[in-house]
This record gives C-alpha cells, sequence and structure tokens, in this order.
C-alpha cells in the first residue's frame, strides 16, 4: 500500500479515534457478549448477535485505522516552505470570482475533510485545481454546479 498524506491533526485524531476504539469501545463489547451468553441459548439470541456484529464493526474499524496510520505521510503545515505555493496542508483564501464571497480552505486529506470547517479533500476537484497555483492566480474548478473561478487572494501554511 502506498502512503497517503495526513496532516498533524489528522493523525493526532485517528490516534484519538483508535485509543477510544481499544479502552472504551472493544471492552464494552466484549461485556456485553459475556452477558448475552450469560442469558442461555445462543442460538436465538439476539443480543449475542447484536454484541457479535458490533465486536466485528470495531475489531474491522481498529485494523483500518492501525493501517491508515501505518501507510501515513504526516506532513506539519507549520513546517512547510513551499514559497507561497498551493501544497497539501496549506490554508488558502480564495475568492468566487462570479458571486464575490471569499472562503477559507485548508487542503487534508480524504479522511480530515469536513467542508463545514473549511477543510477539503487533496483529491476534490477545487483542491486538485489550486495545487501547484500561487497566490494572484486564478484557478478553474470544474464542480457538480458548474465551471466556477476562483482567485487565490492568500496562501498560509498554518
Amino acid at each position: 500500500m502506498s502512503k497517503f498524506p495526513l496532516t498533524l491533526r489528522g493523525a493526532e485524531m485517528l490516534r484519538e479515534e483508535l485509543k477510544r476504539l481499544k479502552t472504551i469501545e472493544r471492552p464494552s463489547v466484549v461485556a456485553a457478549i459475556a452477558e448475552a451468553r450469560s442469558h442461555g441459548d445462543l442460538s436465538e439470541n439476539a443480543e449475542y448477535d447484536a454484541a457479535k456484529e458490533r465486536q466485528g464493526f470495531i475489531e474491522g474499524r481498529i485494523a483500518e485505522v492501525e493501517g491508515k496510520l501505518a501507510n501515513a505521510q504526516i506532513i506539519d503545515p507549520t513546517a512547510l516552505d513551499a514559497d507561497g505555493r498551493v501544497v497539501f496542508g496549506a490554508t488558502l483564501e480564495l475568492e468566487d470570482i462570479e458571486g464575490g464571497q471569499t472562503v477559507i480552505y485548508q487542503i487534508v486529506g480524504d479522511d480530515e475533510a469536513d467542508l463545514k470547517h473549511g477543510k477539503i479533500s487533496l483529491n476534490s476537484p477545487v483542491a486538485r485545481a489550486l495545487i501547484g497555483k500561487y497566490a494572484g492566480d486564478v484557478a478553474e474548478v470544474n464542480t457538480p454546479g458548474g465551471r466556477r473561478e476562483y482567485e487565490i487572494l492568500d496562501v498560509r501554511y498554518e
């Protein structure tokens, strides 16, 4: 599996999730299975089936998060020196040329993307159109709503 980029904050979020899964969720489901077993016949025990299904989900998620962390290339945006170029981890101030609205986005990994918090995926059409450009450049973006143009007002590494 190849390396994929992840910001420091994204890596920390995955580590926190992994800790919660291992220290809280896993013991909780083990206790639920034990409780369901104590009720007797497992062939018609819905609580047992539900607990086993939950255990499978938790173990699968633990393996997924461990794999992501093992294959992550963790990037600290504050340590970047890209001479004002738009790169992974950069925070951008953009102006929609047509509408005049200003937005601020940070380009992050897929697992970190959250548009409500201004974090867009490296693989999104907007990020792909912006990568490699500089402040003052105009980027054309093909979005589901049609073609848009954004002027890059500022590029920060924070």
